[in-house]
C-alpha cells in the first residue's frame, strides 16, 4: 500500500507540474471572480503544505524560505502581501525539488506512526502514510482550484 501512495503522489506532482508549466505566465496573479485566490497562490500553498506535512512526518525542519507561511498558508491572500512572492520559475522549481523527495520517501518511513496524531477538523492521522495521502488529496483539490482559475480566464 505505501509504494501506491508514493507512485500516485508522485504522478500527481507531475499532473500538476505539467499544467503549471502550461499556464500563460500573466495569469499568474489574475483573481477571477468568484476565487479568493490566484494562481500563484495555490501553487505556492500546495508547495506550502506538502512541506509541512512534510516536516510533519519525515524531516526535522522546512526545505523551504519563510516567506511561504507569510504568502501561502491557510487564510492567506493575495492582496494582504507586503511581500514579493516567488516567480513562477521559482515555483516549478519548488515543486520538482518535491517531487525528488517524495519519490525517496521509504516505505518503512510511510508506515511509521508519528510522534503525536495530526488532527485536522474531525479527521485524525496516525501514520506519515495517512498524512502523506492526505496531502495529495489537499493538492488534487488545489489542482482543480487552479485549473478552474485557468478556465474563468477565457483562455483554455
Amino acid at each position: 500500500m505505501s509504494q501506491t501512495i508514493i507512485h500516485t503522489g508522485s504522478v500527481l506532482r507531475q499532473l500538476v507540474i505539467g499544467q503549471i508549466q502550461a499556464i500563460p505566465k500573466e495569469l499568474f496573479d489574475v483573481q477571477a471572480n468568484g476565487f479568493n485566490n490566484t494562481i500563484r497562490w495555490n501553487v505556492g500553498h500546495i508547495i506550502y503544505w506538502m512541506d509541512a506535512y512534510s516536516k510533519q512526518c519525515f524531516e526535522p525542519e522546512s526545505l523551504i524560505p519563510a516567506s511561504y507561511s507569510r504568502l501561502f498558508n491557510s487564510g492567506t491572500k493575495p492582496t494582504d502581501w507586503t511581500e514579493i512572492p516567488p516567480t513562477t520559475d521559482g515555483l516549478i522549481q519548488a515543486l520538482a525539488e518535491q517531487l525528488n523527495r517524495i519519490s525517496e520517501v521509504s516505505e518503512a518511513a510511510l508506515e511509521a506512526e508519528l510522534k503525536s496524531p495530526l488532527e485536522v477538523g474531525p479527521f485524525r492521522f496516525v501514520t506519515a502514510g495517512e498524512v502523506y495521502n492526505f496531502a495529495f488529496l489537499h493538492e488534487a483539490i488545489h489542482l482543480g482550484t487552479i485549473s478552474s482559475l485557468w478556465k474563468a480566464s477565457g483562455q483554455i
